[in-house]
């Protein structure tokens, strides 16, 4: 009997048109502002007719909102996005610590997961003496610029951290770790101890403190950290602080694995 042969599951053609979508889709969420026809084709690389058409067809679905100056991501993006498991799985059990730690510093609180060079945001919780900043759930930085990323590289695999140091490493702020060497020892030293630092490297006056999350296995699976002014936040006071939570945290990821 002849074994019919495994075909892709995508031909070339869908490749492409899943390309075309996630182009579309990391233009309007790196714009903080709707986008036109003619922009997003620009941004993209698109024919302005392409563009057209396939806007209007996320739109007509929902994972675009049209709007009277352009285009926005739409409400069916969110909604999606809060049933990925590992973001709500890891979000659920760190609210309550990211509450109380809050409650302690009066800083903001992040929790972030590393994707690629990045790290990715599942959850921010705003302190009332820390400075706005623009991260926000399901934001992205580079990794190597945060005290957050750097907490999770540190406890990654060496492929994983290979490819960090390979680069580039954009320069972002005033003390950013551009330099691969300085990057694998500082990483040496996180592991060392546990608490991560960014002062400065990723914007100008804002330091922060973090620390990893791990999950049953012992894989890092997330980083937890706190950022506010460098003037006023007490690094010390905010790293152990930080370092208790993500311990506390890790404890209760993997009793939920388990359970």
């Amino acid at each position: 009997m002849a074994v019919e042969a495994e075909s892709s599951p995508l031909s070339a053609g869908d490749g492409d048109s899943v390309r075309r979508v996630t182009a579309v889709l990391d233009a309007l969420a790196a714009s903080s502002r709707p986008l036109g026809v003619s922009e997003l084709a620009r941004r993209t690389g698109l024919p302005k007719s392409s563009a057209q058409r396939l806007l209007r067809a996320l739109a007509a679905v929902g994972l675009l909102e049209r709007r009277e100056s352009g285009y926005c991501l739409g409400l069916r993006l969110f909604e999606l996005g809060q049933r990925v498991p590992r973001q709500r799985d890891i979000r659920d059990a760190a609210r309550p610590y990211m509450a109380d730690l809050r409650e302690v510093t009066r800083l903001t609180v992040n929790l972030a997961v590393l994707e690629g060079l990045e790290v990715v945001y599942l959850d921010v919780v705003r302190g009332p003496d820390a400075p706005a900043l623009p991260t926000s759930p399901g934001g992205r930085f580079l990794a190597h610029a945060t005290g957050i990323g750097k907490a999770i590289l540190a406890f990654s695999s060496p492929e994983t951290v290979n490819r960090v140091l390979q680069g580039p490493l954009p320069k972002l702020g005033e003390h950013t770790i551009t330099d691969p060497v300085l990057l694998k020892l500082e990483l040496s030293r996180i592991a060392s101890v546990g608490i991560a630092y960014d002062r400065e490297e990723s914007r100008q006056g804002v330091v922060c403190a973090a620390s990893p999350v791990f999950g049953e296995d012992g894989e890092v699976i997330a980083g937890l950290s706190v950022s506010g002014w460098n003037t006023r936040m007490d690094l010390d006071r905010a790293a152990a602080a930080v370092r208790t939570s993500a311990l506390s945290l890790s404890r209760a990821v993997r009793q939920r694995q388990l359970g």
